[in-house]
């Protein structure tokens, strides 16, 4: 009788979800947002027209970095920074991938973030937009080097993605190639494979029309892939990796990567928050990430697990031209609030972005930061808190905010900051002192379109580069390039410095 009882017993106890984790090392869940501006969260912007509840609970339980960036004002290479703890332009890789663009930036034999945490024992899972690049071949086992939809029609879906997530230390993965939304691929890949390819052409007569819908390119679309559905099955997949990992693994600790759509263009919100803003399909689109914010921190709390996971949410660079144009005429809403330039843009719209970090009992509730930080940062910080040790020849621009984020930090996590944007023009920042060594945004073209009349007069034209102290001038609007040659002299030497050494982690 006790015999059966037992054998019953250990039948039915790995079905049973825990209700505290078991694991000493915490879980970690970063949120990465896409194109999500400092101005449309509105614990960082009183301003905003869209309201953020759950990304502001966040904040009220963790940490709020007031000085964070980007490590570039565009996708990919941001992603690839985050992912390695580098900078992108020391690979000398300047834009975007679009289709079959790869192959992949990261090395199969480079240390990521995820590999990482998998030496140390941990789960890893990624849901979402990868966009670092992947190798596609046709039916001769050529990797297919043409773009466009051309290089879209040459996939062979039998092969398999040789450096796709699952092959840079991700366990698992559900997402896309690049941009959800606005690609020349849309179909979803699970693990290193297309399941259901596409079938037919993009139909955008079905697809909502307004100011912000217009971003998508003519691809190849598979018959499983819905537009407007996409953040809300990504949260799916998420969810069930919570859920299966509590019920199959409740020891051993994971790591989450959730990569959003949103709130990238074309604005396609989910069928169920339509119109749940007064701020049109734009906020409606930034409602649906609050929402997502919000199941995730759920999930974690009915699984047991929220009390020992660190929440890290961020995004990937500042909010797109488009929709800083169109929320500020239509809805009073700037993304970009109170800062200079949007995406693409070396001027701190283009990327000081939201970062909150969350870990209870370890971080203090209702904390604020402005050290400078960069995103880079989280490959050092996560590896201090579970007891990593980076190799000298890994993640070569990443310092660890551990003792900022206990309340134990004596200084600076970072002696200087680097920047960059999409054509490789490059920045630093030390203290309050920021050296743009380009004319302009290093982005944006501001003689023409639709953001021509956000162009600030120019106080120095003969000067070749930038500098602007952000303590005094926040607004980036008189440059002191002339004023102080001493401070552009320093910076810019420390800049070819980091440049020749390849590195400014020493």
């Amino acid at each position: 009788m006790k015999l059966a009882f037992l054998l019953a017993a250990l039948l039915v106890a790995p079905l049973a979800v825990p209700r505290a984790a078991a694991a000493t090392k915490p879980n970690i869940v970063f949120i990465l947002a896409d194109d999500l501006g400092y101005g449309d969260v509105r614990c960082y912007n009183a301003e905003a027209k869209v309201p953020t509840p759950n990304i502001d609970r966040l904040a009220r339980e963790g940490m709020r970095f007031t000085d964070a960036h980007s490590p570039s004002t565009v996708c990919t290479p941001s992603r690839y920074s985050l992912l390695t703890g580098r900078m992108a332009f020391r690979i000398n890789y300047r834009g975007v991938f679009e289709g079959v663009g790869g192959p992949c930036l990261i090395k199969a034999d480079q240390l990521t973030l995820p590999q990482m945490l998998r030496n140390q024992g941990y789960a890893t899972a990624m849901t979402g937009k990868w966009h670092v690049g992947l190798s596609f071949f046709d039916k001769e086992g050529l990797r297919i080097t043409k773009g466009g939809v051309e290089g879209v029609k040459l996939i062979d879906y039998s092969r398999a993605i040789p450096d796709a997530p699952i092959h840079r230390g991700f366990d698992r993965f559900f997402g896309t190639a690049c941009c959800p939304g606005t690609d020349y691929l849309y179909a979803f890949i699970d693990g290193d494979r297309i399941p259901i390819p596409p079938t037919g052409m993009l139909d955008k007569s079905k697809l909502p029309k307004h100011p912000y819908a217009f971003d998508n390119r003519a691809g190849l679309i598979a018959p499983d892939f819905d537009l407007e559905e996409v953040d809300m099955l990504f949260l799916k997949k998420s969810r069930e990796f919570l859920e299966q990992h509590a019920q199959s693994q409740p020891g051993k600790p994971f790591f989450l990567l959730h990569s959003t759509h949103a709130v990238h263009l074309p604005s396609f919100a989910a069928k169920q928050f339509r119109g749940s803003t007064k701020a049109g399909p734009h906020g409606d689109f930034i409602h649906e990430l609050d929402f997502i914010v919000g199941e995730l921190m759920k999930t974690l709390e009915r699984l047991g697990m929220a009390e020992n996971t660190v929440v890290m949410f961020s995004s990937d660079n500042g909010p797109e031209t488009t929709s800083v144009v169109h929320m500020r005429a239509d809805h009073g809403h700037d993304g970009a609030r109170p800062w200079r330039g949007v995406k693409r843009d070396q001027w701190e719209g283009g990327h000081r972005v939201p970062f909150i970090v969350r870990w209870p009992g370890k971080i203090a509730a209702g904390s604020t930061s402005d050290q400078t930080v960069c995103l880079t940062d989280v490959m050092a910080t996560c590896a201090a808190m579970t007891g990593a040790t980076l190799p000298p020849n890994a993640a070569a621009d990443s310092f660890s905010l551990l003792p900022v984020l206990l309340g134990k930090a004596d200084g600076a996590p970072r002696p200087y900051t680097l920047h960059q944007t999409i054509s490789l023009a490059l920045a630093i920042r030390r203290g309050p002192w920021k050296y743009l060594d380009h004319r302009g945004s290093g982005g944006n073209n501001y003689d023409k379109g639709e953001i021509k009349s956000f162009a600030l007069p120019d106080t120095a034209p003969d000067a070749p580069a930038q500098l602007y102290n952000l303590e005094t001038d926040p607004g980036e609007r008189v440059n002191l390039y002339f004023k102080h040659p001493e401070i552009v002299r320093e910076l810019k030497a420390l800049l070819d410095s980091s440049k020749a050494q390849g590195r400014s982690r020493l």
